[in-house]
């Protein structure tokens, strides 16, 4: 339960990945970013059976400062997305193109703070509660059905809540506060995550 407890307080709460599922459940999109979720979720399967098996010696700070440099730059990029998508109420809500699967394993694979949400469970938690072998298989499926729901849910409210929004003004008011959101999220990971790891070392130069 502690296990469980701690993958929903931190997948559930709002980051890029669930903002963007909120955006497309408010676009009308919810269904057509299924493919997303399952990125995103397939991304968490990779990172709880990599880090389970292999364990925290597969990570270091330099590498999480690379791959951190690099999901603020796809997240800046997918806000662009965002914020240029149509203001055509009836357009947007038969479009066909949303986020991709591709988008979604990319992203969440370039996510620092999937690999901190991964890291204590498939390390610590893991180990703590004799889960190994076939049972790390199963609880690596288990939790990466519970990201498969994140995105998931902010989209289902998204969605609802689209439903009621008529005006496409509206709506492209929506889209360009989720972009404005991401870009505060990835400039918050770059610092947190890129940043001050990188100034560590560079401050211990006389």
């Amino acid at each position: 339960m502690e296990i469980v407890a701690y993958a929903l307080g931190v997948m559930y709460t709002p980051g890029p990945v669930n903002l963007l599922g909120l955006n497309a459940g408010l676009n009308g999109q919810a269904r057509t970013s299924l493919g997303f979720f399952g990125g995103v979720a397939l991304a968490m399967l990779i990172l709880f059976l990599a880090f389970g098996w292999a364990g925290a010696s597969w990570v270091r700070g330099d590498m999480l400062a690379v791959v951190g440099a690099l999901g603020c730059g796809y997240i800046l990029y997918l806000a662009v997305k965002v914020a240029r998508s149509s203001i055509d109420l009836g357009a947007v809500r038969r479009a066909s193109r949303a986020l991709s699967f591709r988008d979604g394993l990319i992203m969440q694979l370039c996510n620092p703070k999937a690999m901190i949400a991964t890291l204590p469970i498939a390390t610590i938690q893991f180990p703590a509660a004799g889960i190994h072998g076939a049972s790390l298989m199963l609880w690596s499926f288990v939790l990466a059905a519970l990201a498969l729901g994140a995105p998931g849910s902010y989209a289902l409210v998204g969605a609802v809540v689209g439903r009621r929004i008529e005006n496409p003004m509206i709506l492209k008011g929506f889209s360009l506060a989720m972009a404005a959101l991401l870009v505060w999220v990835a400039i918050s990971i770059g610092y947190e995550h890129v940043w001050l790891p990188l100034e560590k070392p560079l401050s211990s130069f006389p």
